[in-house]
């Protein structure tokens, strides 16, 4: 399942956060690829240390996770953290496959969701579409900045060389409570079933309280521990 979501609308905040992003420190992204992705990826990354860093992480990683859609979607058990990428001057990053496992020790988590917050409008910058690679089809995105696209962490997928201007973007990963993409694809289309009977049925509605059952059950049978 390959959603764009509207997780930013507010123009001002946007506008604030690109700010506050434009006044990080920037490393060579290749720092924190895996061994076979560090060959294609050609980016800068910032650095999120210090309390500045540590702010903006927060807010972008509040953004995220309280979306409504991301959390009907994702079924989010963990997030990583998060990276903020600068793509420009023929940067890109090549076809890959995220690693499965991300990092260390209690922080250690299956990737099963891969995000991309777009945070540069479109017509900023020439090329760097996300480009994902699923069975039987090939997916161009480059949304409005704002916009968040959810994948599947299983599926090749890359950015396409930026040849003008700067693409700004935040990335992470999602351990989900629902680690088969079916399953996750299923309750997310009952949850949107549920928000849509809930505008025209009482709450204590028997369709409304079977729904409600079967979603509940449903979770408590495919969620892991």
């Amino acid at each position: 399942m390959i959603l764009t979501i509207r997780a930013l609308d507010d123009a001002a905040v946007l506008d604030a956060l690109r700010g506050r992003i434009d006044r990080l420190e920037w490393r060579d992204g290749r720092t924190t690829a895996g061994a076979t992705a560090k060959a294609v990826k050609r980016n800068l990354q910032a650095v999120l240390s210090g309390s500045a860093g540590e702010a903006l992480h927060r807010d972008l990683l509040a953004i995220i996770s309280d979306n409504p859609v991301v959390r009907a979607a994702a079924q989010p058990r963990r997030f990583s953290r998060l990276l903020v990428s600068r793509t420009e001057g023929e940067g890109h990053y090549g076809a890959h496959v995220d690693n499965a496992l991300m990092g260390k020790g209690e922080d250690r988590l299956r990737t099963d969701v891969s995000f991309t917050l777009f945070l540069s409008p479109p017509e900023e910058y020439a090329g760097g579409e996300l480009v994902i690679h699923a069975a039987g089809m090939t997916q161009w995105v480059k949304p409005e900045a704002g916009d968040l696209v959810l994948y599947p962490s299983s599926s090749i997928h890359e950015v396409r060389p930026v040849t003008g201007g700067a693409r700004i973007a935040c990335v992470g990963w999602i351990e989900s409570w629902i680690a088969d993409g079916a399953q996750r694809e299923m309750l997310f289309d009952l949850e949107n079933l549920r928000v849509s009977l809930r505008a025209r049925l009482p709450r204590q509605s028997a369709e409304l309280l079977t729904l409600d059952k079967t979603i509940a059950n449903l979770l408590r049978m495919w969620g892991r521990r």
